[in-house]
């Protein structure tokens, strides 16, 4: 999602920074629009550095592309953090004597605004008929939060938590359309180990099977997410309030923590690259060449079980289970084999992507057709991973 950041002269905006990061980490595209007065608090290599986008506070910059409105017919969402007195009486009258003011009257976007202000200024008239103004029009207020101020005062006007201003504002693109569900999704790439130090694995990030936890939790599910390997950082995006984290590394360890989740879950989602082979045995010590006599070394494998056909045979009624193919194919044969593998499964949607040296693992877009029962085509979608993870999402609803 396209995601603007109004950032405004309180001393709350340190606190902002952490509302871009998480943003990013979610996946979304973010551009901040801060005020003069609040670079006078955080400057502006940190927000250009954080949301990995230009920024600037001028109508007068980027001219050509009418940078003044296209932020904000751009946007799918504006977070103003923190919202200052000062600002909220701007937003209430219309004024846009700044890229800020401009980019909030050019958009259609919900609007969301975290107040942070003392307290006498938080409860004066003027700011409370603002408030009333702005809500009238459908901005969404969160927040302020009752604590410590600066200078030591407490009461009413702290600007809340940036996890939570993040998460409430998500919300209003996404409404908790799976609030009151609790999903199981796994993600990452299983380690079949050969010895302590050797393991046959693949290139699986993990980064799909955690935009999934994440979009299912933004959308109000409460979701157990089973990481087997992920890239480093990857997890990082995981953290929500809504997600319990369960490390699995190996097929065997995977099956059964997926078992355990699966059998208090509405939904089901085998988003992890799990190995089709293991070694039959695993050494205790290190192998190395000096332990043979003759150059090369044979290691017999053997199938792991299927984990996601035991999830289907062990189904609870209602649930949903879904899988992934990933497949070196495109066009018709991808889908052909997809169809092949679905009635193999017996889930009730599978996520078909293609991949191969370039493309699905370690990437960040990706691009899918979603099949259901019988092979019909329930969703295409392409575009970042918690985009896919959206369209995923949405034809588990209509799945169910």
């Amino acid at each position: 999602m396209f995601i603007v950041v109004g950032v405004t002269g309180g001393i709350a905006a340190y606190k902002a920074v952490n509302i871009v990061r998480l943003l990013v980490k979610a996946g979304h595209d973010v551009h901040v629009v801060p005020t003069d007065d609040a670079l006078r608090f955080v400057g502006l290599p940190t927000w250009e550095a954080t949301s990995r986008n230009p920024v600037t506070t001028s109508v007068h910059d980027d001219v050509p592309r009418v940078r003044h409105v296209a932020l904000g017919q751009a946007a799918d969402l504006v977070i103003i953090a923190p919202a200052t007195a000062n600002t909220l009486a701007k937003m209430a009258a219309g004024l846009a004597d700044d890229l800020l003011g401009t980019t909030l009257l050019a958009t259609t976007a919900p609007v969301a605004v975290a107040p942070a202000m003392h307290t006498e200024m938080w409860r004066h008239a003027s700011t409370r008929t603002n408030i009333a103004t702005l809500v009238a029009r459908g901005v969404h207020v969160i927040g302020p939060a009752d604590g410590e101020l600066t200078g030591g005062d407490t009461g009413p006007g702290r600007m809340v938590e940036p996890d939570e201003i993040v998460d409430r504002a998500l919300a209003l693109l996404h409404p908790h359309d799976l609030a009151g569900l609790r999903v199981a999704v796994s993600t990452g790439g299983t380690r079949e180990p050969i010895d302590p130090v050797r393991f046959i694995g693949n290139r699986s990030s993990g980064r799909q099977g955690v935009a999934l936890a994440r979009a299912a939790a933004d959308r109000g599910a409460d979701v157990t997410l089973v990481a087997a390997h992920v890239d480093e950082g990857v997890l990082a995006e995981a953290s929500h309030p809504r997600i319990t984290i369960v490390r699995a590394m190996t097929a065997s360890a995977l099956q059964g923590a997926m078992t355990d989740a699966a059998a208090r879950a509405d939904a089901v989602v085998m988003a992890a690259a799990v190995a089709d082979y293991r070694p039959a045995t695993a050494s205790d010590v290190k192998l190395t060449k000096e332990a043979t006599d003759r150059p090369g070394r044979t290691i017999e494998l053997v199938e792991t079980d299927d984990v996601l056909a035991g999830l289907v045979r062990r189904r609870r009624d209602g649930q949903t289970i879904v899988g992934f193919a990933a497949e070196t194919a495109h066009g018709d044969e991808l889908l052909e084999r997809g169809r092949r593998k679905l009635a193999r499964k017996g889930c009730d949607l599978l996520v078909v992507n293609e991949v191969g040296w370039q493309a699905g693992f370690e990437a960040t877009a990706n691009a899918v057709v979603v099949l259901a029962a019988g092979g019909t085509v329930a969703a295409e979608a392409s575009g970042t991973k918690r985009e896919v993870a959206d369209a995923v999402w949405t034809a588990v609803l209509a799945a169910r």
